[in-house]
């Protein structure tokens, strides 16, 4: 028989279309410039739409962003996101000044692109980034764009030079207290009140944070609703656009790739222009704030009279890394604020970064004292002849003299001692006693400072033990002192189910109690329970059946006993065994 084979007739396969997008910039908002980028856009929608083998992305487009960092390109980066979750095969650009004119940014993103396998195209160099000889030419055209922003950044500076040295302003910077009007600062009266107020309290003696404080609490904020600190109240007072003169060239660009901006020391020229606009400030009370702050400065933190400073304050030095000490206060536990004194570097990175010792005010205050040869310490004649601590060590101190001399002492801390007071132990012992101000709130229960005893006024504190049913029985006991009250004791669930009972409860709940007992007093059999709004009820209780009272005969008749079967054998070999078991366990030696 013959053999039949049936041809299907073969389906043709679709081409897979590429998705093709395209990159335009501009880099000035201009209206020139936007017909331009709008004429890119059209003209890219156009190409890219009459390749049947393409699929249309999009055009993203950065208008009015420098090409030099990426950024501020919100569309670049966009497009960058897309090729890498797939959406972009192809990038088309006009040229690579329009893709980057920075060479490592352009570099950097054409490889990522490629190793996504995504190419770039540039219409003007004729290059793709795929190809073999790609990377090369794009490194050197790139280059010849990032120098030719750097040309066109130079051309930049010499005609804003040239308008510098005509007296005019590169622009209508903003300045507070003034507004542009017909190309010329005038004076907003409200702000202008603000600056003057600032002028006249800083020569009073107030600090630039201070002056900021004061007019925040009178609800006057900066221009963009921000509050007054530091920082800004320092460039209204150093700014000498308050005296109806300008300075051109305070700041300079220092590479116009990176755009980073530094003042102008000296580096380049600056530009004075007298009697440009009305005065806010009369020039001598500008020199004068000027003079203030160079005292201030040589002065360091003691020209800031706002800090918490002291006779101590930059004078004492750490031997370990070189920073000074600084003050700070601690709170204890009776309310008490005592001062230590740290190194800076400790203080803000801890104790990794230098490990050099915390002392105490009230010793260091002591050492000076002995170090001057004084009864007591004297905040003036320690600031008058003392004119360095150097912390030679943990324990030593080596006070420098103005007047050339050098006294080394040491130190012991005795803070624990000395803040111990009895006082503070009461107040210690007050907090350990209620279960809400005990820090260690977890290890406690329902009647922690709860149960007093009514004969001696102690505390009662709980004891446990594990019954032989596994069960663990927990029971109260008065801590007063031997033999002033008769230690009446009571069980833990008795105390629970007099509770119950006594505030008529269906089942004991601590947050009832809490909230309406305040404590309660055992005396003998009986349980007085005091509410918080001030009545007391009295609950009965059965004790624990007692045992048979040891009469002295019997106790001294156990002593005897007891001691004549300790022989000296049975001392050593009780001995011996304590000496393995501390072998074993590896206990301390007593």
């Amino acid at each position: 028989m013959k053999t039949v084979v049936k041809i299907e007739p073969a389906i043709p396969q679709m081409p897979v279309r590429k998705k093709v997008a395209a990159y335009a910039r501009v880099s000035m908002e201009t209206e020139r410039l936007n017909h331009s980028l709008s004429a890119q856009i059209s003209h890219y929608s156009e190409l890219i739409q009459k390749h049947s083998d393409w699929q249309y992305v999009g055009v993203y487009a950065d208008d009015g962003i420098s090409g030099t960092g990426t950024s501020k390109r919100d569309e670049f980066r966009r497009m960058v996101e897309d090729c890498e979750v797939g959406k972009i095969d192809i990038i088309i650009t006009k040229s690579i000044s329009r893709f980057a004119r920075n060479t490592v940014d352009l570099l950097n993103t054409v490889r990522h692109l490629k190793d996504l396998g995504i190419s770039v195209r540039f219409e003007k160099e004729q290059i793709d980034s795929l190809s073999d000889d790609g990377e090369l030419m794009l490194t050197l055209l790139a280059s010849f764009a990032q120098e030719e922003s750097r040309s066109i950044s130079d051309n930049v500076k010499w005609g804003t030079i040239k308008r510098f040295q005509k007296g005019i302003p590169n622009g209508q910077m903003r300045v507070f207290g003034y507004e542009w009007i017909d190309d010329r600062l005038t004076i907003i009266p409200e702000e202008a009140e603000i600056v003057r107020f600032m002028y006249r309290e800083y020569m009073k003696g107030a600090s630039r944070i201070e002056i900021g404080r004061i007019l925040n609490e009178k609800g006057l904020y900066t221009r963009q609703g921000k509050e007054w600190v530091d920082s800004n109240v320092k460039v209204v007072l150093t700014n000498i656009t308050y005296t109806g003169n300008m300075l051109f060239q305070k700041e300079y660009v220092e590479d116009p790739i990176t755009k980073r901006r530094k003042k102008n020391r000296g580096e380049l020229p600056q530009f004075y222009v007298e009697d440009t606009h009305e005065a806010i400030i009369p020039m001598d009370e500008f020199q004068n704030v000027q003079t203030e702050f160079k005292r201030r400065r040589d002065l360091g933190p003691l020209g800031n009279k706002s800090l918490n400073l002291t006779a101590f304050s930059t004078k004492i030095t750490c031997g370990i890394c070189g920073k000074h000490y600084r003050r700070s206060g601690k709170r204890n536990t009776a309310g008490e604020v005592y001062y230590i004194w740290t190194c800076l570097t400790k203080s803000q990175k801890g104790a990794s970064a230098c490990g050099s010792k915390n002392i105490p005010e009230k010793m260091l205050q002591k050492v000076a004292a002995e170090a001057m040869g004084l009864t007591e310490f004297d905040d003036v004649a320690f600031s008058e002849q003392v004119e360095e601590i150097y912390m030679v060590s943990a324990d030593t101190l080596q006070f420098r003299f103005y007047d050339g001399r050098e006294v080394t002492t040491t130190w012991e801390s005795t803070a624990r001692t000395d803040c111990w007071t009895l006082e503070r132990r009461r107040l210690w012992g007050d907090l350990h006693k209620r279960k809400e101000t005990n820090p260690n709130k977890y290890i406690y229960n329902e009647f922690t400072g709860f149960i007093r005893c009514g004969q001696c006024g102690s505390n009662y504190r709980c004891q446990s033990k594990v019954m032989k049913d596994g069960t663990r029985a927990r029971t109260w006991h008065c801590t007063g002192p031997a033999g002033i009250c008769d230690k009446v004791s009571i069980r833990d669930e008795t105390m629970k189910a007099l509770v119950t009972d006594v505030l008529a409860l269906d089942s004991f709940d601590e947050a009832v109690m809490d909230n309406q007992l305040e404590y309660t007093a055992v005396l003998g059999n009986n349980v007085t329970f005091h509410f918080r709004d001030g009545h007391e009820v009295t609950k009965s209780f059965k004790k624990k059946r007692q045992g048979t009272k040891w009469t002295e005969e019997r106790r001294e008749k156990q002593t005897q006993a007891i001691r004549a079967s300790w022989t000296d054998e049975r001392r050593a070999a009780a001995s011996e065994r304590m000496r393995e078991i501390r072998s074993e366990k590896k206990w301390p030696k007593p």
